[in-house]
């Protein structure tokens, strides 16, 4: 066989030296010629004494084990050596399968990454969107019932002006004090009740103001839309 020399820094242990000596003198795993393979492993202990370095006792164990089979087979019966030959290839095969599995768990992940869980940001209250005219208007129509009846003209609001005047701020307290008692309402609910039309525009803008001042939140779209309450810091 070719001469070769390895330094220790290349091998984990003794059977990842003995698979590169096999891999080296394309050699059968499973029909080792010990004598042969010995003599390269003991120049291999050799040079790393010669090196001053520091000599793993696995590695003169393994030697040890080499050196035993290998005076087996200098006896009439070789049932020992075969037995021990068999149980080496072994650990040899599956070291090779471990050494394979890690290189392609290595091409997979890599310890050079930091994973933490995900941080846990403030919600933002504040609406960021664009509302369109018309998108107005839907929610209107929708606060009413859905009714379709084409855009009020300022003919139409002389009848709510003869009516008894409603404030905004009266709604503000209304629509507060039912979500007091319930956190979560349905987006109809607030107007179903109101059978006059000052009151349901009147809650309407209420509950604009409400969003602006982020006291309440709208979630949901088309009849599925709720109102929320937000509580503020503080507050139980």
């Amino acid at each position: 066989m070719e001469k070769i020399s390895y330094k220790l820094e290349g091998f984990e242990g003794p059977l990842d030296l003995l698979l590169a000596l096999i891999q080296k003198n394309k050699l059968n795993i499973f029909d080792i010629p010990i004598a042969e393979l010995l003599t390269q492993y003991m120049e291999h202990v050799r040079r790393m004494q010669e090196e001053n370095l520091e000599v793993a006792s696995e590695f003169l164990e393994m030697a040890a084990r080499l050196v035993y089979i290998k005076s087996l087979s200098l006896l009439p019966k070789r049932e020992e050596e075969e037995a021990m030959k068999k149980e080496l290839v072994g650990e040899l095969l599956e070291y090779r399968q471990c050494r394979e599995a890690a290189l392609l768990f290595a091409q997979q992940f890599t310890f050079d990454r930091l994973v933490r869980p995900a941080m846990e940001f403030p919600k933002e209250r504040a609406y960021r969107g664009t509302i369109e005219r018309q998108a107005l208007y839907d929610a209107c129509l929708a606060a009413s019932g859905r009714k379709k009846v084409p855009m009020p003209t300022e003919e139409a609001f002389s009848g709510i002006v003869r009516h008894r005047i409603v404030s905004v701020s009266s709604q503000i307290v209304s629509v507060l004090r039912r979500l007091w008692k319930q956190p979560r309402l349905a987006y109809k609910r607030l107007f179903t009740e109101k059978q006059d039309k000052s009151e349901r525009v009147a809650a309407f803008l209420a509950l604009l103001e409400l969003i602006h001042s982020r006291r309440v939140r709208v979630e949901g779209d088309g009849d599925e839309m709720e109102v929320c309450l937000l509580k503020r810091e503080g507050e139980q």
